[in-house]
């Protein structure tokens, strides 16, 4: 489900199978200009594989609005920031919470999140468009969905 009207109501009404949040973490920064090119790449590779995750999981998870950030901030801070956010998504309740990046900063920080970090390593070659790279991404959605899925497997042991 995503975060349009139609998808809402529907979570509304069936919110008890709705057990999983993705958090896209999303970083800008306009005032680096040599890293703009790569960081749209990015941005716009991380929409495409976050269309087909849904699709791939539909019914069982909730993309959250995507939490921008200043690629130059503090971590600690946007931390601060994230736990505010998850407060309230698994006040819900929501179960899980999977944040999905292609900023490899978040890496240091992984064990402080309220959650599971997924970090794609999302790359351009010289004339790479994202939709191009379907193939590549699909793959990836199929990892990281098997992934997310061993975590609900694992809620069932329990």
């Amino acid at each position: 489900m995503e975060w349009m009207k139609n998808d809402l109501q529907q979570f509304v009404q069936a919110k008890e199978y709705v057990d999983t949040a993705i958090v896209p973490l999303l970083p800008f920064q306009l005032s680096y200009d040599a890293s703009l090119e790569k960081d749209a790449f990015q941005s716009e590779a991380q929409a495409v594989f976050l269309r087909e995750l849904e699709r791939e999981l539909t019914g069982r998870i909730m993309m959250i609005p995507g939490y921008r950030y200043l690629k130059s901030a503090d971590k600690e801070s946007e931390l601060n920031r994230l736990r505010t956010w998850i407060r309230d998504i698994q006040a819900q309740p929501f179960f899980h919470v999977f944040f999905i990046t292609s900023d490899s900063g978040w890496k240091k920080h992984e064990q402080a999140l309220p959650g599971t970090l997924i970090w794609l390593p999302l790359t351009a070659g010289n004339d790479s468009d994202p939709e191009n790279m379907q193939p590549i991404i699909k793959e990836q959605v199929g990892e990281v969905s098997d992934l997310i899925k061993s975590y609900w497997h694992d809620d069932l042991k329990t």
